[in-house]
């Protein structure tokens, strides 16, 4: 029961509001229910710039506006918003708080996404010395041999599916060993992760939701039991340096642990497909990196640029300030549209071409920005440059057999199957 008046106060009735206020064609709310639909956030994204910098809703302020984005992103004056902070009716917010479930969720405190320093500062520096640029170039033999393993086995397929078969497998190989976990839990991580994804979106369904809680059950269940082996047993992995130092507490370590595993994995598996598919739709592009391949690190930057994997954040005003000509009262929430924010043509120029040589691709907010931005984003690219540029190296023949199917989600936006004939090998090919 507290389950389920949870799900009516954080997604049942604010799910309801957005489905009939997009019926009548309000932008955001057409955003914010796409996952039911099927269509592109773009579109409305685009409606809502049109209709200014920082646009008041009925259920919150937005901006499509890049300069905005990055500038609230950067402005101490904002704060993240956990889900009772959202705006919404005291009775409501009074209900959320009422029904904390008491999960290790990475959507909820004290997981590093939705608190604000000094708490972050504290958990984001224990965490961030195993992203730093150096330390994530130490892992790229690492990241080569697994991509090698997971194309060899894609050699051995007439037909895979670039998801389940390569996009998925190489994030979660490199974070479960980041974390310490064992290679035959792969799976299992892997189905708590996408179990969990949904969180991030407003209105899920209550199956959905039911499902999800269900997931973090199991998933505290395994992390707590994971950092007692670790404690007695310690490798060389961050998580064990975490359980034997004693610098965060029991919620705190199973909050943090479920953070990287899932930030880790989602974010890359939907770079990985929208980068397949855009090159799928855009040949010419593909010709352009196969005939100069210095260019994949910039290709991967286009790519979070043109269909971003991560589409949405809020964001609340610590105090009462003052963006774009408009004034934001203290507790107000702010919906940043970070996709529709990449296709601001401010910014960048003809905003709906893919174009992997485009020279300010980088300054995209794919991975947020201020001192909330992604603390795995230099592995993730990482990841991209070596996973794709060996998989076009390899399969020079490689086809989609099908249409892509897009996840059912909006903040995580990727694909759940992209049908592909791999076809011969290159080695193949030439001997």
């Amino acid at each position: 029961m507290k389950s389920w008046i949870r799900w009516v106060a954080l997604h049942g009735g604010p799910g309801r509001y957005l489905r009939t206020r997009a019926r009548h064609g309000d932008p955001l709310s057409e955003i914010l229910t796409s996952s039911r639909t099927g269509r592109s956030p773009y579109p409305p994204g685009a409606r809502i710039r049109e209709q200014g910098r920082l646009v008041r809703t009925p259920f919150t302020l937005v901006s499509a506006d890049h300069e905005v984005c990055r500038k609230i992103l950067r402005d101490k004056n904002f704060g993240v918003t956990p889900p009772d902070g959202i705006n919404m009716p005291g009775p409501m917010r009074r209900l959320v708080r009422a029904t904390d479930l008491k999960l290790a969720s990475p959507v909820e405190p004290p997981s590093m996404l939705v608190v604000d320093p000094p708490e972050h500062t504290r958990y984001r520096k224990l965490v961030a010395q195993e992203f730093t640029p150096r330390a994530v170039g130490r892992l790229r033999d690492r990241i080569g041999e697994v991509t090698g393993e997971l194309l060899a086995d894609l050699a051995a397929r007439p037909n895979a599916d670039l998801i389940e078969h390569f996009a998925l497998r190489l994030p979660v190989a490199i974070i479960c060993e980041i974390l310490g976990v064992p290679r035959e839990k792969q799976d299992f991580m892997l189905e708590l992760g996408h179990a969990g994804a949904p969180l991030l979106d407003v209105g899920i369904p209550w199956r959905t939701f039911r499902g999800a809680v269900a997931a973090l059950r199991a998933s505290e269940e395994f992390i707590e039991g994971h950092i007692a082996r670790l404690r007695v047993d310690p490798g060389d992995n961050i998580l064990s340096e975490l359980a034997v130092n004693g610098s965060l507490t029991m919620p705190e370590l199973k909050a943090t642990a479920a953070l990287v595993a899932g930030a880790g994995f989602e974010t890359t598996v939907n770079l990985l497909g929208n980068g397949m598919v855009a090159l799928h739709e855009h040949p010419d592009q593909l010709d352009l990196l196969r005939a100069e391949p210095d260019r994949w690190p910039n290709a991967i930057e286009e790519i979070l640029r043109f269909d971003s994997p991560v589409q949405m954040t809020f964001r609340t005003a610590l105090c009462d300030t003052e963006i774009a000509d408009q004034t934001i009262a203290r507790g107000e929430t702010v919906a940043l549209l970070l996709g529709a924010a990449n296709h601001d043509p401010a910014v960048f120029a003809d905003p709906g071409a893919f174009d992997v040589s485009r020279t300010n691709a980088r300054e995209h907010l794919s991975f947020s920005n201020g001192v909330h931005v992604c603390l795995g984003a230099s592995l993730a690219r990482m990841e991209g440059v070596v996973a794709l540029s060996a998989l076009y190296e390899r399969f020079p023949q490689l086809r989609l057999t099908d249409t892509p199917e897009r996840r059912r989600l909006v903040n995580l936006r990727g694909y759940q199957r992209i049908p592909a004939a791999p076809g011969l090998p290159a080695a193949s090919r030439t001997a």
